[in-house]
């Protein structure tokens, strides 16, 4: 099993849904970067279930412990191990399941696979590994914010068919955390809020889109030709559970566009730089950053584990019905918001690194 990302800031993590405690191991952060416990908790707050009544109610205070590589508030430099507790696990409510595979689940696929599975939450393929992302990308953000200024923000852009129609240029962060969506377009976020009620009420689930972006995003980020900086990004974002799509720019939308009109125009600014006039690249041209901000829209699926009965079969092959019962999210998009943010920050924060040995001789 592959539990590792990155080259030049990796990251490793560990622990299942329902065992004692999930976490991860950073190394090849540059030693001396001012990072805080709160820093962390920060991110691990926006991540964690129970937050408001759009989510699942399981209850995990999410309280991270540093056990190595800060001293004095610092970095130093050593691999950093952060670990999260289980505090709500409940293992047992899920020995209904031990034999019968969950419609849209990863419960068929592990078990053809390594010939055994945790079907305890799904273990390893449960939501409540990002705990260990997001932890990371916590410390991916302050490096990006002490180096080169990179600011990394996330929002609900859809919800199953109702859209926010907004410039990604434009969102706060206050906007994004100003309702329980966190979707930044109020309207928008009042027909959703109505939606995700309604699902759950019906014992069903919704998907939808997360649009994030990067912004001050120095030019030349990206390693041609196996890891381009969108195709490193398309795959951290499509490893997220319940990712089904991935865009960058103008996506599938630019298919309906010519060449002419799709084109982003050159032109230099006041300071000197060069950049462009449209942004259709969503800041990637080929393969590399070019200055533009970086904008990037993930799908994710209905959630799969709902309320209503499905039809499925046993481990024995016996046809037979399951209808989910206990704690669960009828739609993923509010806490995918900070676990699409923390693909992007350690993506981008792995290859800034790679690209300070890329001119290492001017």
């Amino acid at each position: 099993m592959t539990s590792s990302l990155g080259r030049a800031f990796r990251l490793t993590t560990f622990g299942e849904s329902h065992g004692p405690a999930v976490g991860v191991v950073v190394d090849g952060c540059p030693p001396g970067l001012p990072v805080t416990a709160a820093d962390i908790q920060h991110d691990l707050d926006r991540r964690r279930p129970g937050q408001s009544r759009l989510v699942t109610q399981r209850k995990e205070a999410d309280a991270v412990q540093i056990l190595s590589g800060l001293h004095e508030g610092e970095t130093t430099g050593t691999p950093i191990a952060l670990l999260v507790a289980n505090a709500d696990q409940r293992p047992g409510a899920y020995d209904h399941l031990e034999h019968v595979f969950r419609p849209s689940h990863a419960d068929y696929t592990y078990l053809a696979k390594y010939g055994r599975r945790d079907h305890r939450g799904g273990g390893r393929a449960s939501a409540r590994e990002t705990v260990g992302r997001v932890a990371a990308a916590a410390i991916a953000r302050r490096l990006l914010q002490e180096g080169p200024g990179i600011e990394v923000l996330g929002w609900v852009s859809q919800v199953h068919d109702i859209d926010a129609d907004l410039d990604p240029s434009e969102v706060t962060v206050d906007a994004v955390e100003a309702d329980p969506t966190r979707c930044p377009d109020p309207a928008a976020a009042a027909s959703m809020t109505s939606a995700i009620e309604d699902a759950r009420r019906r014992g069903d689930s919704l998907g939808g889109v997360v649009t994030v972006v990067a912004r001050n995003v120095p030019p030349g980020l990206g390693e041609p030709v196996f890891d381009k900086l969108d195709a490193d990004l398309a795959k951290g974002m499509l490893s997220l559970p319940a990712a089904k799509g991935f865009e960058v720019g103008s996506g599938f939308a630019g298919t309906r566009l010519t060449g002419l009109a799709h084109n982003d125009p050159f032109e230099m600014g006041a300071d000197g730089a060069v950049t462009t006039s449209t942004n259709n690249s969503g800041g990637v041209q080929g393969g590399i950053s070019n200055g533009a901000d970086i904008v990037c829209r993930v799908a994710f699926k209905p959630t799969a584990t709902i309320s209503s009965e499905q039809k499925t079969v046993t481990t024995a092959g016996e046809a037979t019905t399951l209808a989910a019962t206990g704690r669960h999210d009828p739609c993923v998009l509010p806490r995918a918001v900070p676990l699409v943010e923390a693909m992007a920050l350690l993506v981008i924060a792995d290859h800034w690194l790679r690209q300070a040995s890329t001119r290492i001789l001017g």
